[in-house]
C-alpha cells in the first residue's frame, strides 16, 4: 500500500521543511485525541507522525519523492480509469500500489513503529499530567476548605455551648 504523505499533511510536494513542520502541527492539532473525539484519532495521529518522520528526514524524503514520482506515473499509465476510486476510505492511501524501494519500505515501517511509540508516550505523558493536575487540585482544595471547616466547627461548638449554658 502507498500512503500519499503530502495529501495526508495537506501540502504540496514542493513544500520546504518549514512548511512541512507547520502542516504537521496543524494536522496534529486537528486530529489530536483531546481535541477530536472521533474513533480514528489515534490511528490518524500515528499516520501524521509517520508522514512527518519520513518527510522531515532529508534522505528519507529524497527516496520518498522518487517513489512518489513513480506512483504518479503509475496513476497516469494505469489502464484503470477508476483508479482514484480504488483508494481506501482515506483519500491518501492506495492499496493497489506497493512501495518498490526496499530501503524506503524499511524506513516507513520503522516510522510506523516510532509513530506508535510516540502515540503511546503521548498518552502516558497525558495520564501523568492529569494525575499531577488532580493531585494539585486536591491539595489546593484541602488548603482552602479545611480552614473554613475548622472555623465552622468552632462556631458550631461555641453556638452549642452557648445554648447549653443559657438554659
Amino acid at each position: 500500500m502507498f500512503v500519499n504523505y503530502y495529501a495526508l499533511l495537506e501540502i504540496d510536494e514542493k513544500s520546504v521543511a518549514k512548511e512541512i513542520k507547520i502542516a504537521f502541527k496543524k494536522q496534529a492539532l486537528k486530529w489530536h485525541p483531546d481535541r477530536n473525539l472521533g474513533n480514528d484519532t489515534n490511528k490518524r495521529m500515528q499516520e501524521i507522525n509517520e508522514a512527518y518522520l519520513i518527510l522531515n528526514d532529508l534522505e528519507a524524503r529524497k527516496r520518498y519523492d522518487i517513489e512518489y514520482q513513480n506512483f504518479k506515473q503509475f496513476l497516469q499509465k494505469s489502464k484503470h480509469k477508476d483508479l482514484e476510486s480504488q483508494k481506501s476510505e482515506k483519500s491518501y492511501e492506495y492499496s493497489n500500489y506497493e512501495v518498490k524501494d526496499e530501503i524506503l519500505n524499511k524506513w516507513i515501517n520503522r516510522a510506523k513503529k516510532q509513530a506508535i511509540e510516540l502515540a503511546k508516550q503521548t498518552i502516558e505523558d497525558f495520564k501523568g499530567m492529569v494525575s499531577i493536575g488532580v493531585k494539585s487540585a486536591t491539595d489546593e482544595i484541602i488548603k482552602r476548605i479545611v480552614p473554613y471547616l475548622i472555623i465552622g466547627i468552632v462556631i458550631s461548638l461555641i453556638s452549642v455551648l452557648y445554648k447549653s449554658c443559657s438554659k
